[in-house]
């Protein structure tokens, strides 16, 4: 395991890197015995610096939860961080290019919870009672890493690439809507470049809800009442640039539209 003086050190890297929108060397390249572990470590030493400047816990994301993303990625497993209120976006909204290192799109479902959720054995069933409504959301990965040869490791540390959220405006219940046949149908600039099914998020999307639940278990913790919960990519990553225009059709959950400057 790293030491805390290592935590610390990449945590500030992490930080500069934040800020300056730059990109560092792979963790694993550096140190190439880091766990799993350490890389948790890194991202809540990050999170709490970032708390401590200021700013505001609005939800957690969840990453890697489906067989397009693994595949794009060559990751297996799931992964979660943070996610901040100044990170949230209205469909519509003009997102600066300037604020990321890079930027790649993803389409999800969010989830908002109404009540308190606890593992340690938290069932599907479990995740959809607590869940107040699911929401359409876009993610805009944004990665301090470079991205060749990066680990779990690498991606955990850098808050699971995280960069902001696109939320849409149609609320459905969990009893309201097949929430595993939503689709999404992601276009550029006119172009539909992506599309998938929400049952590709580990057979329904709010199964990942019920997972991180009992990851928090093992940690101590649980996700809170009002929490955002974002549930992990249905498609692969779409590599976006300034002045593109990005739409997606969720069907019966209506669209989400946003255009990078």
């Amino acid at each position: 395991m790293l030491t805390d003086a290592q935590i610390d050190a990449i945590a500030a890297e992490l930080a500069e890197a934040d800020s300056a929108h730059s990109v560092i060397p792979r963790i694993t390249a550096r140190f190439p015995d880091a766990t799993v572990d350490d890389s948790y470590r890194i991202q809540g030493r990050w999170r709490d610096t970032q708390l401590a400047g200021g700013r505001t816990l609005v939800g957690r994301k969840i990453g890697l939860t489906s067989k397009a993303m693994q595949q794009a990625t060559g990751i297996t497993e799931p992964d979660y961080g943070v996610m901040f209120d100044d990170t949230v976006y209205r469909s519509g909204a003009e997102i600066p290019v300037d604020h990321f290192s890079n930027v790649r799109i993803e389409v999800e479902l969010a989830f908002v919870l109404k009540t308190p959720l606890e593992g340690p054995e938290c069932t599907l069933d479990d995740a959809l009672a607590a869940i107040d409504y699911a929401v359409p959301a876009l993610e805009v990965l944004n990665s301090h890493i470079e991205l060749e040869g990066r680990t779990i490791v690498d991606t955990i540390s850098d808050n699971a690439a995280y960069g902001a959220m696109v939320l849409g405006d149609v609320h459905k219940r969990p009893d309201e809507i097949d929430l595993r046949w939503v689709p999404g149908l992601l276009s550029r600039n006119g172009e539909i470049e992506e599309t998938g099914v929400a049952a590709g998020v580990l057979g329904h999307p709010a199964t990942g809800v019920a997972w991180l639940a009992n990851k928090f278990h093992q940690h101590g913790a649980r996700l809170e009442a009002g929490e955002i919960i974002l549930a992990g990519s249905f498609t692969r990553p779409m590599w976006v640039s300034r002045g593109d225009d990005v739409l997606c059709d969720y069907g019966p959950m209506g669209t989400i539209s946003c255009r990078f400057v």
